[in-house]
């Protein structure tokens, strides 16, 4: 061992002592159990006897020294160890006053060493702070005791850091970040409690009956968030992001983000002014709004005390879903800590805004997407700097209790397998508290590691005020009954300090209740505008934004700069020469752009425009199937080397990452970083179309009802690789039918492209609603990547601009003589115009409609009145019946009509699978669709008003029924 290379046994000081003197016991029972090395310090100079005087001081001048006990000093070693470890478990962390669970290592007899023997050791085989202030070993664990038994219980086992665990260890018994309230501030915080505590008494006897989600039992959250705010004003950091659950969230308005009481109590008296708020001006309108427990904020916090420094509090909005606004909030943070005003990667500033996320004992553990926001915290295209976690701890969920809850000891237990420290304190011990805060702020400066606090407390009414808890925990709620709050337990303390006189606590209840009452009884007569309540405006539709198309020299100028690579750069041979051959010069003659080419075109024209692009997705750098290769490696060194951070005329940053194998924390942070990055084109991209579905509660909660809930618009686009290529059921459709269910008041764009420049100019389009962003959902191809039919010209991208619908340009010479219009999105599109029957047929025309919703009425009714002699509409599509299109396009098309054509389906009866399992069966059916698509309705009529179906042949077990 290096430890004791070219060491005596005099040289061993402090913790290294305890270490050696385990080996040497080791050694005694088995000398093969370690290292030669140690092996041969043992069997030279024998056990290290020679140690110091019990302070623990070397006597320089050869005077007495001590000879040490090699087993108790062991056994010491070990109980020391253990009691650092484990200590926590014999903590008294709940108010309610359960006993803890213990563990027998924290014993000395369990080591056969006693407190008589601990007297007798010196203080260094203790170590640490506390060692330096001890005069022997058995004070020393009586202090440590003390540390780490008492209302705070340290959980640092799981840290495999040497550098944090020293600091933590150091942290913890230094008492650096502990601090005795005395005078003024005890008084300051006293009253932070008299104004929690009340304003949930206040709204309890208010507004009875009225669900407020009290957060009395945790109320010690509210000054832990005001210190953390201060912390953050302190040093200079801007902006505080804040997630929460409901729990305590009108508390936290009130007190952490100062929203005035006359505003939450117009709330509770006025709903028609919060929470059933409905849309201005027009009935059934967009804006729908939410409960006031779910609403989000931006807020200056100010606190009690008079300081220079503000700190901006973005409390994000949250649905029920309680976790779901983790990776919103880091998402937001994120954009809040990056630049992007430059070319190359933004720049960033993790301490330009700190994350805090308040979670549930019973949702912390039970909540996937838990564990996928934390998996995200130090992987480059998501870590925020650390975040700040606090678990208001209710010892319950709904009615479940802990046993039933969860497998793991603590609820915080989670945050173990990503190293992050967890420290776990009583709820009723304020003091001990606000020190867990400054560690973790301390611990996130010095580290830029995320932090948990477990805080540990109860929930004085049931789940909400309306229920009765005692149905299903009779003997818990017996005992909070009787069980003070935390203010009247901090006033007590004060009291027996001497700090107030009895009587003034009570003081400062009546007197901040009769401030409550007379609020709510004379409010202010002007009208108070909501925060951030942003009504359905009318907007622009896609189709009216400005000008997409780029003029050929610059695009010339863009493509060059993408085919360059730095000096002494070595990219993949047989990369360059396929990049250099497929998006070689762009000089008109001929050549052809795919769906790739054109997006990078895309990118550069908006970073040439000032437009920032993010991009994100599992395998997204390369492409998952081969398409994009936004960054290059050196074959000999594989560093990665991005084109589009290079471009000579950027004035915006690019931004492209791969994340993990994950999509519900991924889709939530992109949704959050929009948030924040409003002028930034944000795109996440699936590996496959369904790969969406884990992100749907995201996609459903956030993406399309942001708005209409909450007044948040975004302007997040998801690339969805949707299309049938006989591959199964899996991969094959990105669910267009949700997307399109989902679709009300313009609240999202979707869209199903079948040609590269209808790409490159959607993507566009999108960065130019800066005014009226919405999500655009974007089916994007697998086979059309590289078909002929999906590629552009150069020309299609200087001259054009994005079409909602495409005609058929073939037809359209031939008007008179179309009595068939088939109508499709997507793939079929490249099936139908290439099938032996289109090339038999002269009376069919196939117009693509590439944007679904907002469906394009006029562009559309523009398509059918070019057909004078029109005698039916087809639509067709890939997938079955009640699933893709069809459902929503139907009743659209029969209206447009009126009634003065048939409209027919064609396609795959409806199915409870996406696709088919076998190939051999998906090309024959296909091949039977583009039949019957150009058949006469007459010649095969199958189905009622006017709708024909493809029937299914294949036996049974091999894509349907015989």
């Amino acid at each position: 061992m290096i430890l004791l290379e070219n060491r005596t046994e005099s040289q061993f000081f402090g913790p290294n002592l305890g270490y050696v003197l385990e080996l040497y016991e080791r050694f005694r029972e088995d000398p093969d159990s370690v290292d030669e090395r140690t092996r041969s310090f043992f069997e030279e100079w024998g056990p290290p006897k020679d140690v110091s005087g019990a302070n623990g001081s070397r006597n320089g001048s050869g005077g007495a020294t001590v000879e040490l006990d090699v087993e108790k000093a062991v056994g010491a070693s070990k109980h020391v160890r253990h009691i650092r470890d484990f200590g926590h478990t014999a903590a008294r962390l709940d108010p309610l006053g359960s006993e803890p669970p213990g563990d027998p290592t924290l014993d000395p007899t369990f080591y056969r060493i006693t407190d008589e023997d601990l007297e007798h050791l010196p203080t260094l085989v203790i170590g640490g702070p506390v060692a330096e202030r001890t005069s022997n070993a058995r004070e020393a664990v009586e202090e440590l005791r003390d540390i780490y038994c008492n209302t705070t219980g340290y959980d640092f086992g799981h840290v495999t850091n040497p550098e944090e665990r020293f600091w933590l260890r150091e942290a913890v018994e230094s008492g650096r970040f502990y601090r005795r309230h005395e005078g003024e501030s005890a008084k300051r915080l006293l009253m932070r409690l008299t104004r929690v505590d009340s304003f949930e008494k206040f709204l309890h006897r208010a507004f009875l009956g009225q669900k407020r989600f009290s957060v009395e039992g945790v109320d010690m959250v509210v000054p832990m968030l005001n210190g953390l705010a201060r912390s953050a004003a302190d040093a200079g950091t801007p902006e505080m992001v804040l997630g929460m659950a409901h729990r305590g969230r009108l508390n936290v308005l009130a007190h952490v983000l100062d929203k005035p009481y006359k505003k939450i109590f117009g709330e509770f008296q006025q709903p028609d002014k919060g929470e059933d708020s409905s849309a201005a001006g027009s009935p059934g309108g967009g804006w729908v709004g939410d409960v006031k427990y779910h609403l989000g904020i931006r807020g200056y916090h100010l606190g009690d005390e008079v300081a220079d420094q503000h700190v901006l509090v973005n409390l994000a909005p949250n649905p029920s879903h309680l976790e779901h606004v983790d990776p919103v909030v880091e998402g937001m943070a994120r954009a809040a800590q990056e630049t992007r005003d430059g070319a190359g990667e933004p720049g960033r500033d993790e301490e330009a805004s700190l994350p805090v996320l308040i979670h549930g004992d019973a949702a912390f553990p039970g909540e996937g997407v838990v564990a996928e926001t934390l998996n995200l915290s130090r992987l480059p295209g998501y870590r925020t700097g650390g975040t700040i976690h606090i678990i208001t701890n209710n010892q319950i969920g709904f009615t479940t209790e802990k046993k039933d809850a969860r497998s793991t000891t603590y609820a915080s237990d989670l945050a173990k397998g990503y190293e992050i420290p967890v420290v776990h304190v009583n709820a009723d011990d304020p003091e001990a508290c606000l020190a867990a805060t400054r560690m973790a702020y301390a611990y996130r400066e010095k580290f830029a590691k995320d932090f948990m606090v477990d805080l540990i407390g109860y929930r004085r009414f049931g789940h909400n005020e309306g229920d009765e808890p005692t149905y299903t925990q009779p003997k818990m709620y017996e005992t909070i009954n009787n069980h003070p709050t935390v203010r009247e337990v901090w006033a007590k303390t004060l009291e027996e300090r001497g700090i107030i006189e009895p009587g003034e606590a009570d003081a400062m209840v009546e007197e901040v209740m009769s401030q409550m009452e007379e609020i709510r009884k004379n409010p202010e007569n002007e009208e108070l505008a909501e925060e951030d309540a942003v009504t359905d405006q009318p907007h622009t539709p896609l189709v009216e934004v400005p000008e997409t198309a780029v003029p050929a020299e610059d695009l010339a100028r863009i493509n060059q700069a993408l085919l360059e690579t730095p000096e002494g750069f070595n990219p993949n041979p047989k990369l360059e020469r396929l990049l250099n051959k497929n998006r070689g010069e762009l000089n008109g003659s001929g050549n052809r752009i795919d769906w790739g080419h054109a997006e990078a075109l895309a990118f550069g024209t908006l970073l040439e425009d000032g437009v920032p692009v993010r991009l994100t997705g599992q395998d997204s750098a390369r492409g998952t199937f081969s398409q994009r290769h936004a960054a290059l490696y050196d074959v000999e060194t594989n560093e990665p080397y991005v084109p589009l951070q290079h471009l000579p005329g950027a004035k915006a940053s690019f931004a492209v990452h791969n994340s993990p194998l994950s999509e519900i924390a991924v889709v939530g942070f992109e949704y959050g970083y929009t948030m924040n990055a409003a002028e930034t084109l944000v795109l996440w991209e699936a590996q496959y179309g369904d790969f969406a579905n884990v992100a749907q509660p995201m996609i459903d909660q956030f993406v399309v009802s942001g708005q209409s809930k909450w007044g948040r618009t975004s302007g997040l686009v998801l690339l969805l690789p949707h299309g049938y290529e006989g591959q199964g059921p899996e991969h094959s459709s990105a669910r267009l039918e949700r997307y399109l269910q989902l679709a009300a008041h313009e609240n999202i764009r979707v869209a199903n492209c079948t040609t590269a420049a209808q790409y490159f100019h959607l993507l566009r389009a999108q960065a130019a609603l800066s005014e009226n962003k919405r999500p655009l959902i974007l089916m994007t191809p697998k086979s059309l990547l590289r078909h002929p039919l999906a590629s552009s010209t150069l020309e299609e991208l200087t001259e054009g601009k994005f079409q909602p619908v495409i005609d058929d340009a073939e037809m359209q010479g031939n008007a008179d003589g179309v009595e068939r219009l088939i109508l499709c999105s997507g793939k079929i599109y490249t099936e139908l115009v290439g099938s032996e029957a289109r090339e038999q047929d002269g009376v069919t025309a196939v117009a693509r409609v590439e944007l679904l919703y907002p469906f394009p009425e006029e562009d559309i009714r523009a398509v059918v009145e070019g057909y004078p002699n029109l005698q039916e509409i087809v639509w067709v599509q890939e997938e079955p019946r009640n699933m893709g299109a069809w459902s929503f396009m139907e009743p659209r098309l029969r209206e447009l009509v009126d009634g003065e054509l048939p409209v027919r389906y064609v396609g795959k009866p409806a199915r409870p699978s996406p696709a088919q399992g076998s190939a051999g069966f998906h090309k024959q059916e296909h091949a039977e669709m583009v039949r019957e698509a150009f058949k006469d309705a007459d010649e095969d009529a199958s189905g009622e008003d006017g709708v024909e179906e493809v029937q299914e042949t294949a036996p049974v077990g091999d894509g349907g029924s015989a």
